[in-house]
């Protein structure tokens, strides 16, 4: 190796080193032990009708791969069948499948806001929302999180300071670090005085939340300045992400969205199952009703606990805030059985290290009372 190769390789290993004395050094780690981590909310990653209608469809002739992009051969019937459903499924007029809730967030906010516009990101966005915010045209600023004043606030300073273009409010429906909710009645209302455009992920409401698991933008979908990504990989325990939008916007990313035009389209066959599981939504209500009583059911442990977590959905974080302490408890936790892992900056804020305590149809009521107790023994009679 030469004297050059070997000096970049050394920036990157010292890199990593600095990472490792800071206890942020990742790793990965096979699946063991009881979920309490996975966003499979509804545990349909292996339900046995998705696999029966993925077979199906094998056996009748969908292609594995879609061999080119939607705009050229890729554009195949699974996908324009998934998306009339969704839309119908969702109230929309349109909707878009891309191949992952990621990339989904960075298409539209890397095609959809213009130059002179203006983003208002919550400042407990995912990394995705960051990411296209920063490589988009549109200048962008943080509001204070699920604080609607915020906005306002943000929305008109930047129109005091001679800002004439579109604003896009940009949240989430469920926060994934910290499980609370965002103020969608007031960012509505925001939106709609302001003529602005409201863009929610709604990747930890889709399959929990709102009737038949539409979400909790569903009282407001179909209207004309709503854009929502329906991550498919969580709850609906397969992959990519739908977006609904009006007609016009879906025709305006189809035409000049460079993650869609330039990437080969999904699988076929994972419309097929995410399409498969927008039906068990539909048909199958008790999936969405048992994770709402355990949720239910592990909040009333935590209370008599005498935890009183400021959120009260299926996301649950403990704060250790140190972040060495917050992997030991993971590891302590793991070696008992339970698979919980520690999430460190830059995931979330320096000083709030902490355990992401995520509750699905892997679990039942029992497993959650013996985790919170294994979390009390470990943590010397927590809360702390």
């Amino acid at each position: 190796m030469s004297a050059i190769h070997a000096a970049n390789a050394a920036d990157y290993a010292a890199a990593l080193h600095a990472l490792s004395k800071d206890d942020r050094l990742r790793g990965l780690k096979p699946r063991a032990g009881i979920d309490f981590v996975s966003n499979d909310y509804l545990a349909l990653a292996n339900a046995p009708r998705i696999k029966q209608a993925v077979a199906a469809a094998l056996a009748a002739g969908t292609p594995i791969g879609a061999g080119g992009s939607r705009l050229l051969r890729g554009n195949c019937e699974e996908h324009e069948r998934l998306e009339a459903e969704a839309a119908a499924f969702f109230r929309a007029e349109t909707a878009l499948f891309f191949g992952g809730g990621y990339v989904a967030n960075f298409a539209l906010l890397t095609t959809l806001p213009q130059r002179g516009d203006l983003l208002v990101l919550d400042a407990l966005v995912h990394a995705s929302i960051h990411e296209g915010a920063r490589a988009g045209r549109a200048e962008f600023r943080f509001s204070a999180h699920n604080d609607p004043q915020s906005v306002e606030d943000t929305i008109r300073g930047w129109r005091a300071e001679g800002g004439t273009g579109r604003v896009w409010i940009v949240v989430e429906s469920v926060y994934s670090m910290d499980g609370d909710i965002a103020p969608l009645d007031d960012l509505v209302a925001i939106a709609e005085r302001h003529d602005a455009f409201l863009m929610v992920d709604e990747a930890h409401g889709t399959g929990v939340y709102g009737e038949q698991g539409r979400g909790l933008t569903a009282p407001y979908e179909g209207r004309e300045n709503l854009v929502i990504v329906h991550t498919c990989g969580k709850a609906l325990g397969v992959a990519g992400a739908l977006v609904t939008a009006p007609t016009v916007l879906r025709d305006f990313m189809v035409n000049r969205c460079r993650p869609f035009i330039f990437a080969t389209a999904p699988s076929p066959l994972t419309a097929v199952a995410v399409r498969e599981a927008l039906l068990i939504l539909q048909q199958e209500p008790e999936h969405q009703q048992r994770l709402a009583s355990l949720v239910a059911l592990t909040h009333r442990e935590l209370d008599r606990r005498g935890w009183h977590s400021p959120s009260r959905s299926q996301i649950v974080p403990y704060i250790v805030g140190n972040n060495a302490r917050a992997m030991q408890l993971a590891s302590a936790l793991q070696a008992r059985g339970f698979d919980v892992r520690g999430i460190r900056p830059p995931t979330v804020p320096a000083g709030t290290a902490r355990l992401r305590i995520a509750l699905t149809l892997n679990v039942d009521e029992d497993d959650v009372r013996a985790l919170l107790d294994a979390l009390v023994a470990e943590t010397n009679g927590w809360p702390q």
